[in-house]
């Protein structure tokens, strides 16, 4: 595709920002996902371009020392910590596109692309000049070995959750259930330079699943693992890694897209004890935290060195049951839970309303594919009529398990228990250390899990909800919305394209496996010293923009 603004689908978009169906963000967002340069939908929506160089006058040097969790970061292909483990290694590994914090997809490692009219072949072009840190060229076989580790289930990441409606195909082999890429040119090297995927139902989003977390480009040297010294495409190379204590990241010099401004990158892990983290601020030991979480906002922003920085996502913790354990196997009940609860209470409770309700579809006002359905509204004696319906006209009872490492999380869980006890559900709240929650996270009858940012309502459902992938949590399997999803994926009319979504939100209250009924403003705090730091609304953080005053 050219940027030639008279082009098919830009047409289609362009005709979508005239009827005012879409607004000229939006416009921006999916005219520049379909291959168009960023200025000239800028240009096009009438909208003034942001400026892409970094800021020149940035202090140079120093140490950044930022809070967070060091987690396990060996693996980056099947990580699940957006916000801890992959902001360790995206400083030293990259994506092949870059989603900016207004949710804006542009150039990563791939330099441009182009798509057909039927959005079943995306060429992409790979930039020349970049070099990995053992100074080979970075090339489309390297690009390629990504691509096909990430779709091989025996890894198990979950970019298959994103990626099977369109490379995967559900196949058996030995008498055992497996997927496979859907054709042998599915994923094709052009040259050297230019990788082209040929999908076998249209897609509107690849480029945006590129810069999805797990998709960090590691050199096939590694074996797909991530250590100190391990080889990158970053303006850093990780020097030190402590788990649960430290990880330090040393700047590259001659970095491709220009070299860090500080030094060196500390971080540093600060516990689940929110006080520790508000100490080690106010005492300057920190420079800032990844995010901050709502119980520590009051305490954060009495202190006059801290700058606030915010922005509204489709973060979320979902209250989720597994649809292969009782009473949960049964739609009825998993409604009555919805409808026993007023998302507005726990907006006020759990989050000190920094965030906005939710309708339990896992699509959040901050995707621009939103559809607004009707909200769920809070009626006890229609969550009794449902429970007695399903054989449980004297309720039910069970137990949540809410890991410890967010605060907010026991929070909303207590205010639903509360809600859930006048329509006859008992539910026996039990915190669990979050390093022994994760390990059983998709296991567990009722639990509760943080689902972090992602540009399209449509990433969120198919990672979640999409029969069989990894990160479907609750077991669920619906082979209409399985369909529908399918068909939203691939669809640019963006008015066509939230009908679809609105019935598969509409699926989500009436069928879905989960109580979700607030999302969360994603914020933080930093140093009024630290320069060049901008909130993103998935957490990333990237170094190499930083500087930090003496």
């Amino acid at each position: 595709m050219t940027n030639d603004i008279h082009d098919q689908h830009i047409r289609t978009l362009g005709r979508q920002l005239a009827d005012g169906s879409m607004n000229r963000r939006e416009f921006v967002r999916f005219a520049t996902l379909l291959g168009m340069a960023a200025p000239a939908a800028y240009a096009a929506a009438g909208l003034a371009a942001p400026t892409a160089a970094r800021a020149q006058s940035m202090p140079k040097g120093g140490v950044l020392r930022i809070g967070t969790r060091v987690k396990e970061i060996k693996s980056p292909h099947t990580y699940s910590w957006g916000g801890y483990d992959s902001n360790i290694s995206r400083q030293v590994l990259e994506y092949l596109t870059f989603t900016d914090e207004k949710g804006v997809t542009g150039p990563g490692l791939f330099e441009k692309w182009s798509v057909s009219p039927d959005l079943k072949t995306w060429t992409f072009n790979v930039r020349k000049g970049v070099k990995w840190h053992n100074g080979q060229e970075f090339t489309a076989d390297h690009v390629i070995w990504n691509l096909k580790r990430v779709l091989d289930p025996e890894v198990g990441s979950s970019m298959i959750g994103l990626m099977k409606g369109y490379l995967l195909d559900d196949t058996t082999v030995n008498g055992k259930a497996s997927t496979k890429i859907w054709d042998a040119n599915a994923i094709e090297k052009v040259d050297d330079h230019t990788v082209r995927i040929n999908c076998k139902l249209p897609q509107v989003a690849v480029p945006e699943h590129f810069f999805h977390y797990p998709m960090a480009i590691m050199h096939p040297d590694s074996k797909g693992v991530f250590q100190v010294g391990s080889v990158g495409t970053g303006p850093f190379t990780l020097t030190e890694f402590d788990l649960g204590k430290k990880a330090v990241l040393k700047a590259q010099k001659g970095y491709w897209g220009g070299d860090a401004f500080i030094d060196t990158m500390e971080q540093i892990d600060i516990g689940d004890d929110a006080s520790a983290a508000i100490a080690a601020l106010a005492s300057k030991q920190l420079h800032g935290l990844v995010f901050a979480d709502p119980g520590q906002y009051d305490a954060l922003k009495a202190l006059p060195h801290l700058a606030f920085y915010d922005v509204p996502t489709a973060e979320t913790g979902v209250i989720r049951m597994r649809c292969d354990a009782k009473p949960f196997d049964n739609p009825k009940v998993r409604k009555a839970m919805r409808l026993a609860i007023d998302p507005e209470v726990v907006l006020k409770v759990a989050l000190r309303g920094l965030g906005v309700t939710g309708d339990h579809h896992h699509c959040s006002p901050a995707h621009p594919d939103y559809a607004a359905i009707p909200p769920m509204k809070r009626d006890v004696a229609a969550a009794k009529k449902l429970l007695a319906e399903a054989g449980y006209a004297n309720g039910i009872s069970a137990e949540i398990i809410v890991p410890n490492d967010h605060a907010w999380f026991q929070t909303q869980a207590e205010a639903c228990i509360e809600m859930w006890k006048e329509a006859g559900i008992t539910i026996k709240l039990s915190p669990m250390p979050g390093a022994a929650y994760w390990d059983v996270w998709t296991k567990v009858p009722m639990g509760t899990t943080i689902w972090y940012h992602r540009p399209l309502s449509i990433m969120c459902l198919g990672l979640a909800y999409r029969t069989g992938v990894p990160w479907n949590e609750s077991g669920y399997s619906n082979k209409e919305f399985d369909e529908i999803l399918t068909q939203a994926e691939g669809t640019i009319d963006l008015a066509k394209r939230k009908e679809l979504v609105a019935k598969l939100e509409t699926i989500m209250q009436e069928d879905g496996p989960l109580v979700q009924p607030v999302f969360r403003s994603t914020f933080t705090f930093m140093d009024k010293r630290v320069k060049g730091f901008s909130m993103h609304p998935t957490n990333y953080m990237f170094g190499w923009k930083m500087g930090l005053e003496a």
